[in-house]
């Protein structure tokens, strides 16, 4: 990262190289985990956040990581501010980051439910491999390896893998 003031652009890039601790294909930025971004005129940086639910394990690590980031581009100060409300949801993943799951071997989530809600005993339209792209895909379990996550099996390539589920 170029040197100089740390300015709200600057601070967003930095950001932007933080990996999310849980799919490190994407950045904190393009999860859209990171909401809001002020730098004042004596350096403190204020990051606002919203975790992708409450009480994600995740977010003490990305709360350190910004902190890590931010303070190594110069800001004198960081605040971290968590906010729970509008709730986190996955049309706020940049396009690019849909296709970075995607690449990574997680299937990207469509667009979110009405509501906001995420009901666990939904009927689904099967979800497109990540890796052959087929839809001849089962749900294996709505409980993948984290929270946010559902499993599903592929019947062409026999792949399971990771849907990032839509809310």
């Amino acid at each position: 990262m170029a040197a100089g003031p740390l300015t709200r652009e600057r601070a967003m890039a930095v950001l932007d190289t933080v990996p999310d601790p849980e799919v490190p294909a994407i950045s904190v930025v393009e999860l859209g985990i990171v909401r809001d971004v002020e730098v004042a005129a004596d350096a403190t940086t204020t990051v606002t956040i919203t975790p992708t639910y409450s009480g994600c394990p995740a977010m003490f690590e990305i709360e350190k990581d910004v902190r890590t980031a931010l303070e190594a581009a110069g800001a004198s100060r960081v605040v971290v501010r968590t906010v729970l409300s509008p709730a986190w949801t996955t049309d706020w993943i940049q396009p690019e980051a849909r296709e970075k799951l995607r690449a990574y071997g997680i299937a990207p989530p469509g667009p979110a439910e009405s509501g906001g809600l995420v009901t666990l005993t939904r009927a689904r339209s099967p979800v497109a491999c990540p890796f052959c792209g087929s839809s001849d895909t089962r749900l294996q379990s709505e409980f993948g390896s984290t929270a946010c996550k559902a499993i599903h099996v592929c019947h062409s390539c026999r792949q399971p893998f990771d849907e990032f589920k839509a809310h």
